[in-house]
């Protein structure tokens, strides 16, 4: 289905501005990283999006498609970002099929709410292993044909990690989360430091709060979603994932071409406020002293346990 440009990209860009480029992403089946690429195809890119689930792989990618005439989407399925295996056979079908990747967006991630005397190791683990190790995967995957885009000195060779801006104060009930993305950031900042001698870049966004996504709707009280979540966000109002999109194509574009190694928060001021973010309508302190379970989220059929 064919989504209005207006929802996924502003229209500062100039089109064809990725012509000949081609986007490797994980988890770009999911509401904030298919506008991504949504975006880089309208603005003359090819793109792989793996996922575990391959109906929904390919239907978003068929999906994506619709943003350009002539563009070739490709939907992966059965990827599991933990498993590299699976990562080097999806990019193997990538090259086979659109011959390169310029350009990486590593999305995949895991999330729910839960305080951290309810957390388990295996739940804390689950998310880390999605969220840093997954990313690492992907990177060891897709490495060597980014490096030969960066040869070739058009512009490609781009890494995009997408974290969360709550590495900044850290979050109630997103212990799991915020370990992972600030590791994520980490990763980000020493591939800057090893791969900027080869002409490769590699920089993080840290979205804050995104209406109308899975995301959100999933963490967050549906009363809540789109209304009391934006009085404490400077901006007033909810990110959309038009805004992401947007960061994402100045980082692969030649006017991020100096910049290395950077997190880009994209949150409308939330970090400074705690505006937004998943969890912020429990009640602190009184909701972590008592015996309460978590409403907003369910996970394997248990409010907020795992």
């Amino acid at each position: 289905m064919a989504i209005p440009k207006a929802q996924y990209v502003s229209d500062v860009w100039k089109d064809g501005l990725f012509a000949s480029k081609v986007v490797f992403c994980t988890g770009g089946s999911g509401s904030i990283c298919s506008a991504q690429v949504r975006a880089l195809v309208h603005l003359g890119a090819d793109a792989c999006i793996v996922g575990r689930n391959p109906k929904k792989a390919e239907e978003k990618a068929q999906s994506i498609a619709t943003a350009r005439p002539g563009a070739r989407v490709l939907g992966i399925g059965n990827v599991d970002v933990r498993h590299v295996d699976s990562l080097h056979s999806a990019v193997a079908t990538c090259v086979k099929e659109l011959r390169r990747i310029d350009f990486v967006i590593a999305g995949a991630a895991g999330n729910f709410l839960a305080p951290i005397r309810s957390l388990s190791a295996n739940a804390f683990k689950a998310v880390i292993d999605i969220d840093l190790l997954g990313s690492y995967n992907t990177v060891k995957a897709t490495l060597p044909h980014l490096i030969a885009s960066s040869k070739e000195g058009a512009g490609g060779g781009r890494f995009v990690f997408v974290s969360a801006n709550m590495f900044q104060t850290g979050l109630v009930l997103q212990t799991h989360v915020g370990a992972a993305k600030s590791a994520v950031n980490a990763l980000s900042n020493n591939m800057a430091i090893e791969l900027g001698p080869l002409g490769i870049t590699s920089n993080v966004i840290a979205p804050g709060p995104i209406g109308d996504t899975e995301g959100m709707d999933r963490l967050t009280p549906a009363s809540d979603a789109n209304t009391a979540s934006a009085t404490k966000i400077p901006l007033g109002r909810m990110g959309s994932v038009r805004d992401i999109a947007d960061a994402t194509v100045y980082l692969f574009s030649d006017a991020a071409n100096y910049v290395n190694g950077d997190v880009l928060i994209v949150d409308g001021g939330a970090w400074r406020t705690g505006g937004g973010a998943p969890g912020h309508t429990v009640p602190y302190p009184d909701f972590l002293l008592s015996s309460d379970e978590v409403s907003a989220a369910k996970v394997e059929g248990r409010k907020g346990k795992l």
